[in-house]
């Protein structure tokens, strides 16, 4: 399957509604313009992305026209040292090696400090050459995806959303290296697995941060795509951070069209399972109606034992959006 950017009508931007709820969400969604602004890339939703010299994809550097803005522009680095710190641990820069944080689908997440100002920091590492043998689509690999989430990176600033500093990439290294904005947290996954559901008071306030960011996304025409419980990082004063853009979509305008089949199965709007386009934003919206529920009442009410009954399940849905609807618009 493939991304389908020709839509059959178009498709309107997301407002807020008129609740005071939705407007406190939505108090985040502008910032002052800067210089930062301008960068954005052509064609992210569409994987054109530029080659280098060996046909390879690499990140669109280009500017086009701005659909969000950044005060401190992402720092591109086209070179990659490795040494030893003075403690023998392993150094790519200026960054130390602590420890392993997590293990992605796309790559690992390692802890890293700054040797010069003490700054921890988490850094994806992705392996160029095995990304680029896993193919997708019949016209894009995995590498697109990354090369993707990085794009859209570059140009988010928000309290709700991970935060990526710097990117390393050297066409001679076999690596690459995002540099993300480390918090010492936990994930929504992790608390369910250890308290087994949230309480609606925190529950709500988690959901409020989700709604809040994914605003911003939807306001600047960025679609998520696999928006659940292991990707909402939850910090020590309790605040929520969207992370993992691997599925995420910039469109050049409110046609959020698409016919890939987003991230995660069992957090998949049902027009997602069938083989025809559906709204990126709509779908991101289910996703959060699906990890709202599982935060209340501690399981994903899709689940099952295998791929084709959890389509199943979700397919024959209805009742649940109803469900959705009703804690959505209670909340």
């Amino acid at each position: 399957m493939t991304n389908h950017r020709n839509p059959k009508r178009p498709v309107l931007p997301m407002t807020c509604t008129s609740n005071l709820f939705s407007q406190e969400c939505a108090s985040n969604i502008d910032c002052r313009q800067d210089d930062a602004e301008n960068i954005f890339y052509q064609d992210l939703s569409s994987g054109n992305f530029p080659v280098d010299k060996n046909e390879e994809q690499s990140i669109p550097y280009s500017p086009r026209k701005a659909q969000a803005c950044k005060k401190i522009p992402v720092t591109v680095t086209t070179f990659v040292r490795h040494s030893k710190y003075s403690n023998g641990r392993k150094m790519i820069n200026e960054y130390v090696k602590e420890r392993r944080i997590n293990q992605g689908s796309y790559g690992k997440v390692v802890l890293y400090r700054n040797s010069n100002s003490g700054t921890p920091y988490a850094i994806k590492v992705i392996c160029k050459s095995r990304l680029r043998k896993f193919r997708i689509t019949g016209s894009e690999t995995a590498m697109a995806d990354v090369l993707r989430e990085v794009s859209i990176l570059k140009t988010l600033e928000h309290p709700n959303i991970i935060n990526l500093v710097e990117v390393i990439d050297d066409q001679k290294s076999d690596y690459l290296y995002m540099v993300l904005e480390y918090v010492e947290s936990s994930t929504v996954s992790n608390i369910l697995e250890t308290k087994g559901r949230i309480d609606e008071t925190t529950a709500r306030r988690y959901f409020k941060d989700v709604i809040a960011g994914l605003i911003y996304l939807h306001h600047h025409n960025i679609v998520h795509g696999d928006i659940k419980p292991e990707n909402l990082l939850v910090t020590a004063s309790g605040r929520v951070k969207i992370v993992d853009f691997s599925f995420g979509h910039a469109f050049e305008d409110d046609n959020d069209e698409l016919l890939r089949c987003p991230g995660t199965l069992a957090f998949t709007a049902p027009e997602c399972c069938s083989d025809t386009v559906y709204h990126g934003k709509a779908a991101d919206i289910w996703a959060v109606g699906v990890t709202l529920y599982s935060m209340v009442l501690g399981f994903c009410p899709f689940l099952a034992d295998s791929l084709p009954e959890t389509c199943d399940k979700v397919i024959s849905s209805l009742f649940f959006f109803l469900v959705c609807f009703f804690f959505i618009y209670a909340y």
